[in-house]
Parts: C-alpha cells; sequence; structure tokens
C-alpha cells in the first residue's frame, strides 16, 4: 500500500514507488547533514517516512491544495503581505514545471507547507537558504508578520505594472483566505500563487530541502513549528498555544 506522501503528494503522472523505512532509517533521515547549520534536537523532517497508521497515531493529516505553477523553477517562500523587505527566492532551483502543495495539519492548525518534485523518500536533507543580493539576518528564515505564508515562482513577482498593484492582489488574495487556497491573478495565464496559514501564527520560519542520492530535490518543506519530533499528539510533545 502506498503511504501519505505518495497517495497524497505525487500526482505528476509518474510511477510512484513505496518505499518502507526501518525505524533506524527514518532515524538516520533526521540527522542527515543539512550543511553549516546542524539539525535541531526536535526534528520533524521524520514525518515523511511515517506510514499511514504512523500518521493517524499522531494526530497529523495531509491534503493536496493545488498544484503549484513554476515557469522559472525559482520558489519565493514569503508573507504575501510584507512588503519592503524584498521576497528573494531561494537559492537552489528546480526544473520549472507544476508541483503539487501539500500541507500538513494538525488540530486545524497548519504544521507543515510542502512541495513535491519526485518520488520517493529523500536521503538527506538540506537547510534551504535564500538567493539574496546584500546580507541579512534571515539568510536561513522568512519572516511572517501575519500569520499566513506563501510559495509562488519567482516570475510572479513582476506580472503586475507595479509594487503597489502586486501589494494590493496578494493582500486581497490573503485577506479572503480560510486558512489555505490557491489562485491564478490573470485569466488564462496558468501562473499561479499558494497561501495557507502559519501554524501559531507570526514568527521566522525555515525551510528544508529533501535530496535524492544524487543531490535532487524531491520535497520542499517549511515548519511552522506545530509539530516536534515529528509528534502531533496533544499532551505528548505538542501543547497549544
Amino acid at each position: 500500500m502506498s503511504g501519505w506522501l505518495e497517495r497524497f503528494g505525487f500526482a505528476l503522472g509518474r510511477a510512484l514507488r513505496t518505499f518502507r523505512p526501518t525505524a533506524s532509517a527514518v532515524a538516520a533521515s533526521q540527522v542527515q547533514s543539512i550543511g553549516p547549520v546542524p539539525l535541531p534536537e526536535s526534528s520533524n523532517l521524520g514525518v515523511f517516512a511515517l506510514s499511514d497508521t504512523e500518521m493517524a497515531e499522531r494526530q497529523i493529516s495531509a491534503i493536496t491544495i493545488g498544484e503549484l505553477e513554476l515557469p522559472t523553477g525559482e520558489i519565493v517562500a514569503c508573507d504575501p503581505l510584507i512588503t519592503g523587505l524584498g521576497r528573494p527566492p531561494f537559492s537552489r532551483k528546480v526544473k520549472p514545471g507544476r508541483y503539487p502543495v501539500i500541507l500538513l495539519q494538525v488540530r486545524s492548525r497548519v504544521a507543515v507547507a510542502a512541495l513535491r518534485f519526485g518520488s520517493g523518500l529523500p536521503v538527506r536533507w538540506e537547510l534551504a537558504t535564500f538567493a539574496r543580493d546584500r546580507s541579512s539576518a534571515y539568510e536561513f528564515e522568512f519572516i511572517v508578520d501575519d500569520a499566513v505564508a506563501s510559495f509562488m515562482d519567482k516570475s510572479f513577482l513582476t506580472l503586475m505594472s507595479d509594487q503597489e498593484e502586486l501589494d494590493d492582489y496578494l493582500a486581497d488574495v490573503a485577506c479572503s483566505l480560510d486558512r489555505f487556497g490557491m489562485d491564478s491573478p490573470i485569466e488564462g495565464n496558468p501562473i499561479n500563487v499558494a497561501m495557507f496559514d502559519t501554524g501559531y501564527g507570526d514568527g521566522a520560519y525555515r525551510s528544508f530541502w529533501g535530496l535524492d542520492a544524487a543531490g535532487e530535490p524531491l520535497l520542499l518543506m517549511t515548519d511552522f513549528e506545530v509539530l516536534e519530533n515529528a509528534d502531533g499528539r496533544q499532551g505528548n510533545q505538542v501543547t497549544d498555544g
């Protein structure tokens, strides 16, 4: 039987490979090197190796909200309502295409937002950094001040005639949001944006690339710090805030 990740997140018409790691393999996937910054002691990366049964036991549900158009393969993750700080893409690019957006939820809170680029489970993880033309204290994080985040292609930022028009559009979509959704601003143009609530709200959030044996990305995940040790059970590792 396919696991939740394959069943919910990979709808690109390719053959899926079932992968069931042992407990030691799951643990290993959580502690693989991700570059200069070590994994936190409480890692949620192992959530992608859980079976359907383990997901249910941990009270974690998955939903695919749609497919994100990435014509350049340069992904922007940001609070869509923040202006002035810039919206740089991640340093790593993916092959241009259209990819599923998966949300993991715990008690109606969005715990993880992910993009799925290929089948199988990552063999290692890499901290996602941003491509910036100047130094910043938030090289590994993006700031959320309005309890909403988004994924979009870099080219989305040039669709509007000016910055104010773009900001007004993103604000309109965010304000009409019911926890999550996707929207295309121009009729007949497939480029779109995915928006979703952010766990307990505002904060500085990190993202991670899940890579295959050849170093190619299978997943991009943003952790909104609702889970702890890939567990969502109330009264266990996680408490409401």
